[in-house]
């Protein structure tokens, strides 16, 4: 048995809400860089010269898939990370790095898997995706590239919650702040004074992605870290890596359902506006991913505390970092839904300038983004479920929002005469009921216990 180490990584002690933000504020603005390796991608593409809406929508296209391979890195990270801390937590060091060990070699395993099948299907999923004969090119130039870069998403991605969990929160932002500079400064580059155009926006990523995983890889088998990633601990275990799945199946789910109900988005758009309105959603899509940044920050920086402190055996503590953790995210979702009511044009302009897909654009981003502090009410439920190591509740809320209520709405009420807006209604309406259900059950199921002190 091991024995949790010095002060920077003992969450058991001291305020709750500076060791939250410790982790999270660096954690978030490795978010919003992160979020920067596609967003930037598209904010070029979108005003690159006689593509109008087409790379934009194109490559648009590809976000599903990419949210696939992420789905897959977060199956290993979010399940083992979250037990590498609970671990820590009981003073099991031993026992953290095989988690750790473990979670790595699965990554190894299934990042093979799926850069095979991303080479071998890309033509087929990309047109049932909702690819046209007109934006298919550009598509399919981004996702050749992109699709050897795959491993190295899966382990930046999926080895960082190991270096965040050991309270390393700045360097688990250099993780993908690295990377998001490299990329931001090659695009121009690459795009518009190569001429390289779609296929240089996915060159820089992929380089950008190598930068990133090599940090990570540097960290965990350095001398700074508490506790490091050892060939001694690569064998696999069988019980250990259903565990690290079974636990991570809730953050593949949330990744994962994000990418089917955008699939459906896709294709019923393509059906009821065709290109432009796959290039608006396209927009929302990336809107989101930055507003909503911030409360997956705060979710990575909360996690690791809520985990820690479930271990080391202290209730109140635990209930605390759930009460400051759900307050501080709803008055920023508050924050962002009034200022994307009041300038809904604004922020569609900086990544097109096209007047038709503004006009259409407006009302889509005001019906999608109407009921937003719901949805974080279910990100940070969500995230309590998943830092308490309670993957059943976190996977059912994120199957009941997209698959179970989202998906199918997307569908129907285009067919009730809603037309395109019917897929934007769609997504409100999920914000709402899901919100309510998760965030009621984890207040009753886990906030109230924690109170009356009757253990989860």
């Amino acid at each position: 048995m091991g024995h949790v180490k010095a002060d920077r990584g003992d969450f058991s002690q001291g305020s709750i809400p500076r060791a939250i933000m410790r982790l999270a504020l660096p954690m978030t603005l490795a978010q919003l860089v992160n979020i920067l390796y596609s967003i930037v991608d598209r904010i070029y593409l979108g005003h690159m010269p006689g593509a109008e809406h087409l790379a934009l929508t194109g490559v648009g296209l590809t976000i599903p898939v990419i949210q696939i391979i992420i789905s897959v890195a977060a199956l290993c990270g979010t399940g083992g990370g979250p037990l590498f801390a609970i671990a820590r937590g009981k003073g099991d060091d031993e026992e953290a790095e095989r988690i750790m060990g473990n979670t790595f070699v699965v990554l190894l395993i299934l990042g093979v898997v799926m850069t095979a099948a991303v080479i071998i299907f890309k033509e087929p999923v990309l047109y049932l995706f909702g690819a046209s004969r007109d934006t298919y090119p550009f598509a399919a130039e981004y996702m050749s590239i992109y699709s050897l870069g795959t491993i190295f998403v899966m382990f930046s991605q999926g080895m960082n919650p190991f270096i965040n969990a050991q309270g390393f929160g700045r360097t688990g932002m250099m993780t993908v702040a690295i990377g998001a500079m490299v990329n931001i400064t090659l695009d121009p580059l690459f795009i518009f004074l190569l001429g390289m155009g779609v296929r240089g926006a996915a060159l820089a990523t992929l380089i950008a992605q190598f930068c990133s995983a090599t940090w990570v890889m540097r960290f965990i088998t350095g001398k700074k870290a508490l506790l490091h990633l050892k060939m001694a601990n690569m064998k696999l275990q069988a019980g250990r890596v259903r565990r690290i799945l079974t636990l991570g199946l809730a953050g593949f789910f949330m990744n994962l359902t994000t990418s089917l109900t955008q699939i459906i988005c896709n294709v019923t758009l393509q059906r009821y506006g065709g290109d432009l309105y796959v290039g608006i959603m396209t927009v929302i899509n990336s809107l989101r991913e930055v507003i909503a940044m911030p409360i997956q920050g705060m979710m990575n920086g909360s996690t690791p505390v809520l985990g820690f402190n479930l271990g080391a055996g202290k209730p109140a503590r635990v209930r605390s970092a759930i009460k400051f953790f759900v307050s501080s995210t709803t008055i920023y979702a508050a924050v962002m839904w009034a200022l994307v009511m009041l300038l809904p044009g604004t922020l569609i302009r900086i990544f097109s300038s096209e007047t038709d897909l503004i006009a259409a654009g407006v009302p889509a981003v005001r019906i999608y983004f109407g009921l937003f502090v719901f949805m974080s009410m279910q990100m940070a439920a969500q995230g309590v479920f998943l830092g308490l190591g309670r993957s059943k509740n976190a996977i059912f809320f994120s199957l009941l929002r997209k698959a179970i209520i989202a998906a199918p709405l997307t569908i129907i009420l285009p067919l009730l005469g809603m037309g395109t807006n019917g897929v934007f209604y769609a997504e409100a309406a999920s914000q709402l009921i899901g919100g309510i259900a998760c965030f009621g059950t984890m207040y009753l199921v886990v906030y109230r216990r924690l109170r009356e002190s009757r253990g989860l």
